[in-house]
């Protein structure tokens, strides 16, 4: 019986051989070692054909399947090239197609990197940088003013560009609609630190004690708050960003008293989560003083008045909050005089109530001991011509020493048990002092002014661990006295700056070159105590100094200075008012002249040391307030 074959596929049977004319002839000229397709193509006719090469009679071919069969075989032998496999020819088919990954992988590549390019110019665009202080020095005139009490000076970022900003109370002049009549108002004016534009400005019914930004919080939700002290009656809280009122305490509560100092800030007492206030006032007609506590979210009183009788005379002190190492919040207030009383005694007296917070039931022993000297609730602290009253941080404790400071002497008092530390006797004491890191021990020291017999002035560095002075010199100076400044360097060291009239000292610029000098000027003068025989004069001013204060820049390390001057020659003739910022590096590098406090032909720091030194200087946030 003769097994019907076909001859494999990918072979070229003109070439091989003969093609045979019957598909059951076998045909020698074909290959006889076939694959396994081609047995099983043959397992699968002897299954289907028929035999003797004949096929079913139900599947009775057609006359032209044989032509369109030979023909189809023409075709694919043709097309499949010579000397391959058709099996060969499918791979490389299969193997073109694969070959676009690459490009397809590329061109994702790319995209990716593009889409990644535009996300980072879109982020760029809408994330603003923060903004940097490109205004070294700028003046601003705040019109005439019309004399009246000039409460001190306040930083605080109003407007959220990370750099403090000028809060100023002052009375103006201001034109009335009748007749042109200029009549006095108070206003309060936010000036931007970065240049010095009007951020807000409002007018107030009463000249102002003070303006404090610091301390006293809503939320951080509310924004940064300020609370404004009048000079009789008023005491509001103030948004720090718009000026707008937000409460202010109802003047039922003073009726029969004015305010006789700033309010101070206390913890939370009233349990409402937000500090609260406590106001010292005096009777119009009594030689008496009382407390009213104020909560600080609604500014309503907490309570009645709480009265006191006090002995005192001479300059207001406090109120100040003091808080014990064990946890005892006392107010120390005065008149020339210290004495303290216990937060707790006023609680409970303006509540009319035994009960009161867990945060007032401490005690301190050593303090509670003077109280039975008088038998009243009143601590008697310090007794006789008191100008200043000042808490000082110790390093590493909890505790506040308290220091005093007199017409004649300066005295630190230990925080736990008020006993003396060191007494520093030094006569006509004639400003506040100001505290800084002058030595290495990390211990506050202190720069003092007092005034000589021959018109000038003696400033003074008090070292803060035994009271001896650690620095000192005589300066000129005619005008009234101002209260020294200092800012902290990130090498934990202060630097100090105060007024001065032109000194005698030979002078050295920083820059190349004579600088002549020019009596009359009023400059301000920086001391690093790396160089304590060098004072760098940064600035000049001919109008009258009246207020000071430094403000820190915490992004770019650098400080500024804020100057307030008038051109007013006495109290009778009103003059103009201008407020001008100097930013202290830009001042040190471009403007700063050395004045060598010692003569010497030779010095030992040159000024390119100096000036080496001072490039490298940054500036920090000073930790320990007062």
């Amino acid at each position: 019986m003769l097994q019907a074959r076909i001859p494999p596929w990918g072979h070229n049977t003109e070439t091989l051989g003969k093609k045979s004319p019957d598909l059951g002839e076998y045909d020698p000229l074909t290959q006889a070692d076939s694959d396994e397709s081609e047995d099983d193509l043959v397992l699968n006719i002897q299954k289907n054909g028929g035999v003797n090469g004949k096929s079913p009679p139900e599947e009775t071919e057609d006359p032209d399947s044989d032509v369109e069969a030979g023909m189809t075989k023409q075709q694919t032998s043709e097309s499949t090239p010579e000397g391959y496999p058709a099996e060969t020819a499918g791979s490389l088919e299969q193997k073109a197609a694969p070959s676009l990954m690459p490009y397809l992988r590329t061109a994702i590549f790319l995209l990716t990197v593009v889409i990644s390019m535009i996300l980072v110019l879109v982020c760029a665009f809408l994330i603003p940088c923060p903004p940097r202080d490109l205004h070294n020095t700028w003046n601003r005139n705040l019109g005439q003013g019309a004399g009246g009490v000039l409460s001190p000076l306040e930083l605080c970022d109003v407007n959220g560009d990370d750099l403090p900003d000028i809060l100023i109370v002052f009375t103006a002049l201001m034109n009335a609609s009748v007749m042109g009549v200029s009549r006095p108002s108070v206003t309060v004016v936010a000036l931007s630190g970065m240049n010095g534009s009007t951020l807000w400005s409002i007018q107030l019914p009463e000249e102002t004690r003070s303006v404090q930004c610091n301390g006293l919080s809503l939320g951080a939700a509310a924004g940064p708050v300020c609370l404004v002290t009048g000079t009789s009656k008023f005491l509001s809280l103030l948004s720090a960003s718009t000026g707008k009122t937000i409460w202010t305490l109802n003047s039922i509560h003073l009726s029969n008293g004015i305010l006789a100092a700033p309010a101070a800030t206390l913890p939370d007492v009233d349990g409402d989560g937000i500090r609260d206030i406590v106001v010292l006032a005096l009777k119009e007609t009594q030689p008496d003083v009382f407390f009213i506590l104020v909560s600080g979210k609604t500014g309503t009183a907490l309570g009645g008045p709480v009265k006191y009788s006090t002995n005192g005379e001479g300059k207001v002190i406090g109120p100040q909050v003091h808080i014990t190492s064990r946890g005892a919040i006392y107010i120390l207030f005065g008149f020339g005089n210290v004495q303290a009383v216990a937060l707790r005694d006023i609680f409970t007296q303006a509540r009319n109530r035994d009960n009161f917070p867990a945060m007032l039931q401490q005690e301190e022993p050593e303090w509670e001991k003077r109280r039975s000297v008088n038998l009243s609730e009143l601590i008697d602290i310090y007794s006789g011509g008191v100008d200043f009253l000042q808490t000082v941080k110790t390093p590493d404790t909890n505790c506040s020493n308290l220091l005093i400071t007199t017409k004649e002497s300066l005295i630190l008092l230990r925080g736990h048990d008020l006993e003396r530390r060191w007494t520093l006797e030094l006569q006509n004491i004639s400003s506040q002092p100001v505290p800084g890191y002058f030595g290495a021990d990390q211990t506050l020291d202190f720069m003092l002014q007092a005034q000589t017999g021959d018109g000038n002035k003696k400033v003074m560095v008090i070292d803060g661990k035994s009271g001896l002075p650690v620095w000192n010199q005589e300066l000129p100076w005619q005008r009234q006295q101002l209260d020294a400044l200092s800012v902290m360097t990130l090498d934990k060291k202060s630097v100090f700056l105060f007024w001065a009239d032109e000194t005698q000292p030979v002078l050295q610029s920083l820059q190349p070159g004579p600088r002549p000098e020019r009596p009359g000027l009023h400059h301000l003068y920086l001391l690093h105590p790396v160089f304590p025989t060098v004072l760098l004069d940064l600035t000049n001013a001919t109008d009258k100094v009246i207020a000071s204060a430094v403000g820190i820049n915490d992004l770019q390390k650098d400080a500024f200075h804020i100057t307030v001057t008038t051109t007013a020659t006495s109290e009778k003739q009103p003059g103009f008012l201008s407020v001008s910022k100097l930013g202290l590096k830009w001042a040190m590098m471009s403007q700063g002249q050395m004045v060598w406090l010692k003569d010497s032909s030779t010095p030992k720091i040159s000024r390119g040391e100096v000036r080496r030194f001072l490039a490298r200087m940054k500036f920090a946030d000073f930790p320990q307030k007062l």
